[in-house]
C-alpha cells in the first residue's frame, strides 16, 4: 500500500472519530445540559486522547496528530461545558 494511500486511511479513519463528538458538543450547548455525561469517562478520554496526540508527534503522523487535537478540543469543550452548567445549576 503507498504511503499516500495509508495516510488517506488514516485521515478517513480519524475524521469518522473526531467528527462524531460534534453531534454531542452541539446537544450539550444547544440543551444547556449534561447530566447524562460521565465525568469520569470524559477525564479518562481526554487523557488518554492527549497521550495519542504525544504519540503521533513522536510518530510525525498528521493523521493522528491532527485528529487527536480537534478531538481533544471537542471533549474538552463537552466537559468544560458539563462543569459550567452544573455549576450555574448550583448557583
Amino acid at each position: 500500500m503507498s504511503p499516500t494511500l495509508i495516510d488517506a486511511l488514516g485521515y478517513a479513519a480519524a475524521s469518522c472519530t473526531t467528527f462524531s463528538f460534534i453531534p454531542q458538543a452541539w446537544r450539550v450547548w444547544r440543551t444547556r445540559s449534561a447530566h447524562d455525561i460521565s465525568t469520569p469517562m470524559y477525564v479518562l478520554f481526554i487523557t488518554g486522547v492527549a497521550l495519542w496526540t504525544a504519540y503521533g508527534m513522536v510518530l510525525q503522523a498528521a493523521p493522528i496528530i491532527i485528529a487527536n487535537c480537534v478531538t481533544l478540543l471537542l471533549a474538552g469543550a463537552v466537559l468544560g461545558m458539563k462543569w459550567w452548567f452544573e455549576r450555574g445549576e448550583q448557583g
